[in-house]
Formats: C-alpha cells, sequence, structure tokens
C-alpha cells in the first residue's frame, strides 16, 4: 500500500509521470513475493503445505507464518529467516524511485514529509504504512463510531493480501445513503446484532472480475453472473471469520444467504470504502444496526442438471449437490467426478433441493447450512422424515458451528469445511458410505 499511495502522491503533485508509476509498481509487484513462495523456493515448504495453509487462512483469520508453526511445517527459526529473505517494500519502492527518476535521497525524504503532513499522518502511522502493516493502518482511513465497520474494512483488507492481489491501498471511508453500481454481491449477519457486508463495482471496469477470477480461480472473462457468485463467496469467508470472532465475544448472529445485484442500487445508512486494485476501484459498503437495501431484484443463477436426472454408471456413488453457490457446487462437482462418482443433480435450495431427492434419491447428498427459502438445516428433517436412511454431508463455513452441532445431532453424517479440500472430501464420502 506504501508505493501505491506514495505513488498516486507523486503524481497527483506532478512529480511523477503515470508510465514511470506504472513500471515502478510492476518491478515492485515482481520481487515483492509472497511467504508462502519464498518458502517453496527455499524448500522449505511443498507446495501441498502452501495450499493448506492458505486454505487454513480462509477459515481463520491468521497470518501465513503462524499457521505454519501451529501445524509444526516451520519452526520459529525457519520463519525468521524466510521474513528476512523477503524484500522490505518501503526500502524496495524508494530504490526503484530512485533509479527511475534520479531524484536524490534527500529530495525523496522532502517528498515523504510532505506526503506525511498532506495525508494527516502522525509518526506511528507512516511507520505502520511503510512496514505494510494493515492491521495498524485501516483504522487510519476507515474510522467509525459505530462497532464492527474497522474490524469488516481489517477482514476484507487481509483476505484481499491473501487471495487476491498485493498491488492495492483503500481510500478513506465515507458515510452514504445511496450507491448506484453495475455489479453488487452482499451478506447479512443477524442475530444480536444487523450486519451488512457488499462488495461493488461502479462500471465494469474489471475490479469486481478480478477478485472473482484470483479469489476462485475462474476465467476473467467469465459471466457477471459467475463473477458475482464468486464474489459472494469472497464475502461469505469474511462473514464466517467475523462471526466466529463475535462468537468469542458472547455475540450471537446467523450467516444469512449471500446474494448478488446487477445494474441497481444500493440505498440506506452505510460507509463506502474505496478499494484501489491496480488502476481499478472497487467499493466496500458496511451497514451496521441500520437500515441497508442492496436492491431490488437479486440474480438468481439457475443450477446444472436441476431438471433432469443425470444417468450413472452401474457401480458408481452417486450425489446430489445442494448449495445456492454455482462456484462450491462446481468445485464439488470436479473432485468428486475426478473420484469416479456421479453428480445426478444439483439444485439452489433447499426447497429445489427436497424435490431433487425425491426425483433421484441419490447414495448421498451434500447440503450447504446457508441457503434461501430453507436452509441446510430445516432440509436435512425433510429429507430424513422422506428416508430415515439418508446419508447427509453438511456444508459449512467458519461462524456456523452452532447450526452444524444441531444438523449432526438431528442426523447429518459428516460435514466438510468451506473452502473445500479435496482430500478432506473423499475421506467424508468413504466414511459415510460405510453406514
Amino acid at each position: 500500500m506504501f508505493g501505491q499511495l506514495f505513488g498516486r502522491y507523486l503524481i497527483e503533485k506532478k512529480l511523477l509521470k503515470e508510465a514511470e508509476y506504472k513500471a515502478i509498481i510492476h518491478k515492485h509487484s515482481a520481487v515483492y513475493s509472497r511467504l508462502g513462495a519464498i518458502a517453496v523456493a527455499e524448500k522449505l515448504l511443498t507446495e501441498r503445505q502452501v495450499d493448506e495453509i492458505h486454505q487454513l487462512q480462509r477459515i481463520q483469520d491468521k497470518r501465513f507464518g503462524d499457521i505454519a508453526i501451529e501445524r509444526k511445517y516451520l519452526t520459529q527459526r525457519e520463519l525468521d529467516s524466510l521474513l528476512a529473505k523477503r524484500v522490505d517494500p518501503y526500502t524496495n519502492f524508494v530504490h526503484l524511485l530512485s533509479e527511475t527518476t534520479k531524484f536524490t535521497p534527500d529530495e525523496i525524504n522532502t517528498f515523504l514529509d510532505a506526503f506525511q503532513k498532506d495525508r494527516g499522518l502522525s509518526d506511528s502511522e507512516m511507520n505502520a504504512l511503510k512496514r505494510e502493516d494493515p492491521d495498524a493502518l485501516v483504522p487510519v482511513f476507515v474510522f467509525s463510531s459505530k462497532p464492527y465497520v474497522t474490524d469488516v474494512a481489517g477482514l476484507i483488507v487481509r483476505n484481499i493480501t491473501r487471495f487476491v492481489t498485493l498491488d492495492f491501498y483503500i481510500g478513506k471511508a465515507v458515510k452514504c445513503d445511496k450507491f448506484s453500481y453495475s455489479q453488487l454481491s452482499c451478506q447479512e449477519l443477524s442475530g444480536d446484532e444487523s450486519i451488512f457486508i457488499a462488495i461493488a463495482e461502479e462500471t465494469q471496469a474489471g475490479a469486481f472480475a478480478q477478485v472473482a477470477s484470483e479469489f476462485s480461480h475462474i476465467s476473467p472473462d467469465s459471466s457477471k453472473e459467475d463473477a458475482c457468485d464468486s464474489v459472494c463467496e469472497f464475502i461469505n469467508v469474511t462473514s464466517g471469520l467475523l462471526a466466529s470472532s463475535l462468537s468469542k465475544q458472547n455475540i450471537s448472529v446467523d450467516l444469512e444467504p449471500p446474494q448478488a445485484y446487477l445494474n441497481q442500487c444500493a440505498t440506506g445508512e452505510f460507509y463506502d470504502v474505496p478499494i484501489y486494485l491496480e488502476d481499478k476501484i472497487l467499493h466496500l459498503l458496511i451497514a451496521v444496526n441500520a437500515p441497508f437495501k442492496a436492491g431490488e431484484t437479486p440474480v438468481v443463477i439457475e443450477a446444472d442438471h436441476a431438471k433432469k436426472v443425470k444417468k450413472h454408471a452401474t457401480g458408481k456413488t452417486s450425489v446430489l449437490l445442494v448449495d445456492d453457490s454455482k462456484m462450491s457446487r462446481s468445485m464439488l462437482r470436479e473432485i468428486l467426478e475426478a473420484a469416479n462418482y456421479t453428480v445426478v443433480m444439483e439444485a439452489t435450495n433447499g426447497l429445489e433441493g427436497l424435490e431433487a431427492y425425491k426425483k433421484c434419491n441419490p447414495d448421498i447428498v451434500t447440503l450447504d447450512i446457508t441457503m434461501p427459502q430453507m436452509d441446510g438445516l430445516e432440509l436435512l428433517r425433510k429429507i430424513l422424515d422422506y428416508d430415515p436412511d439418508a446419508k447427509a454431508i453438511m456444508i459449512t463455513a467458519a461462524g456456523q458451528q452452532d447450526k452444524l452441532i444441531e444438523a449432526l445431532k438431528c442426523g447429518a453424517k459428516r460435514f466438510i469445511s468451506k473452502p473445500f479440500n479435496a482430500e478432506e472430501i473423499l475421506i467424508n464420502m468413504s466414511d459415510v458410505l460405510e453406514y
């Protein structure tokens, strides 16, 4: 964030040209590697271990190195060695700036002092910016008298750093009552508190698609609906982490099904936090215990195989997938079919799921807990009423522990955590078949 913010300031003051800035940022990003990549290069971690740590980061708001030590993949000494090999972003940017522009160190220091004064940063805040420390930086840009606003922004920033890009920075949060957009994905946490989290883009400039592509590994040219669905899952990860944090404070919230909208207007009382991804702008909208309406008509994404039962070869295990996320269904289907299972039908909500179960009578059904119209817990009860021998596996995100425990008590055989891990899925499938 330091390089982007300071570089943009120099452009504003006509001290740096746009082309020079882009060249510096390109070189800067090329050498500022993620810790996992350095660990693999140093042969301290395997790519599989790095992937596992990244998976755990989606359900635990922890640093890469902390998880690596907890899993006993790295010692503290090895982690310190890796951190020492990581390029310091501040030093690297200043070096590239001097190399590109021929500014002297004294001139750069003068610009830095002027930048700090212009942006109203204290010495500690400036040092946090130089260290690229999001925990210390977010409160500078996202200050609110309402609870949780800064917490949500911090989670989003950390998840962008983990799963999307290092080349971004945030702007100052502003209060809004209206926001027109081309694409928006959102989720509500309801219960003891009401919290809306939305990510939106005013025009289809590519920031929304970038988050979807990097987080879900879908094509950047995928449809708007697919991009919305993937960003919904990105928000769902953030919501789950927030719900888990709140539960530790004895604050109970439920995750409502994520929703997506196209070419509409959000209204209410909320904060707008601009997030600059490279040269594109994304908007984080946060409403806490205040009215918020994301739009009039949400996007409806139909399920594949929803109308017709797919035939499967004798000897193959048949599976019904019930999940409102197309991305989640696609990932599950890919893992299962590669392991010789047959996905016979898909459904996007509990009502569809019950109808589909009665139509195809699968060997195993996977049920997402958070879905529209009828959630996974209610659907589980109805399926077991229809078929007491049903073999159901619950799909759960972080922050849904209470509902998961209730589902297991009701008769669910196993559970699978989001984000998906192929090994975990296949072990649970095998275990359930033995019932």
